[in-house]
């Protein structure tokens, strides 16, 4: 799956309207095919069963059997991690998405999806661009959530083995490294122009450590800024995400700790940065929050943090999940930058121009 697809998903269960039936949001990790989804599906079906009134409850029981069923008959043999979404009643949905990384399994029930664990994966695994080269040649992969989505590019290169009378062995050497750096500057500049077409912000090379740290060494500034890692890694895609993800999540941490860094810095200056959960609460509300900050392990009442995540989604806010950082939690683990700072009058224009079901929220 593309990560523009994911953000498609997202969006459409931020954005679905409530009904009387409850929307189960399933998440499975499903390394390991056992019998222990069936029966966490089962547990959870008779528990949160049991506290609904008759009318819901069987229409909850109708979207969990369809959860089931998804699970025991459509899973792909690459599936690592699986979200389902299911409603029964009168308006139903339902929604399947299926990923070659792992997610935490858990079951929530509410009137609307409960989209979190889709926002932090879309934000640690993201997308990368992988170039990998040696002396077969060179191919440009485009890795999406942990799974290699297309092939970008792929060339081999055309060395001359001309050695005879008129080569002596230095003549060839010196020919031959004229022609390794030509076939580099121009694997170079596709790399340059596909990166930008294509949006994309990480670069990681791979391949035999030579020709790779060679080709990472002349790559022009613009580009050392989004380069990642060099790794090793054989020529198969399973290998290429395997060598490579854990890499891209460690940068991705870095990045993260930046802008933590960036909300201090705003909020030491009284600029454009609010933290603590009223506070944010209400920059994402009103539709200010330009980057909302949030700690993993951040887990206050219930209810909240979905909130703020579908808050943020609705609005176009970025989202930053933050692993590990003393800093963030002493501002209790969650914060925003702001788009520009709020006044009376845009909250009374963002209170006047919120939806039914935001004003609901905001009341609550």
């Amino acid at each position: 799956m593309e990560l523009k697809d994911l953000q498609q998903h997202i969006r459409t269960l931020v954005t679905l309207e409530e009904t009387d039936a409850p929307v189960v949001s399933a998440y499975f990790n499903v390394a390991e095919r056992n019998a222990a989804h069936r029966k966490f599906v089962d547990e959870r079906t008779q528990f949160v069963g049991g506290t609904l009134p008759p009318s819901a409850a069987e229409d909850f029981k109708q979207a969990m059997r369809q959860v089931t069923n998804f699970l025991e008959s459509q899973l792909n043999q690459a599936t690592q991690g699986a979200a389902i979404f299911a409603r029964a009643g009168k308006s139903p949905f339902f929604l399947a998405l299926q990923f070659q990384v792992p997610l935490p399994s858990m079951i929530a029930v509410g009137p609307s999806a409960n989209v979190y664990h889709l926002v932090e994966m879309k934000d640690t695994y993201h997308r990368y661009v992988v170039v990998i080269i040696n002396e077969m040649g060179a191919r440009i992969l485009e890795v999406n959530l942990g799974e290699v989505t297309k092939e970008i590019w792929s060339a081999r290169p055309e060395f001359r083995a001309r050695v005879g009378r008129t080569w002596t062995r230095e003549h060839y050497h010196h020919h031959h490294e004229e022609q390794m750096h030509e076939f580099i500057d121009e694997k170079i500049k596709i790399v340059d122009r596909l990166m930008a077409a294509g949006g994309h912000s990480h670069l990681i090379v791979a391949g035999n450590q030579q020709m790779a740290w060679q080709f990472r060494y002349a790559l022009p500034h613009h580009l050392s800024a989004k380069f990642v890692d060099v790794v090793d890694v054989l020529d198969s895609t399973q290998d290429v995400v395997t060598a490579t993800i854990s890499g891209f999540v460690k940068r991705e941490e870095e990045e993260s700790l930046a802008v933590v860094d960036e909300l201090l810095r705003e909020i030491k200056r009284d600029g454009l940065a609010v933290a603590g959960i009223d506070a944010t609460l209400e920059a994402l509300r009103f539709g200010i929050a330009d980057v909302l900050v949030l700690a993993k392990d951040f887990d206050p009442q219930i209810g909240v943090k979905e909130q703020m995540v579908q808050l943020a989604e609705r609005f176009g806010s970025t989202i930053e999940v933050v692993n590990e950082s003393e800093a963030l939690d002493r501002l209790g683990g969650v914060g925003c930058l702001l788009r520009y700072r709020s006044s009376p009058s845009a909250i009374e224009t963002a209170e006047q121009t919120a939806s039914p079901k935001e004003s609901l929220r905001t009341a609550t």
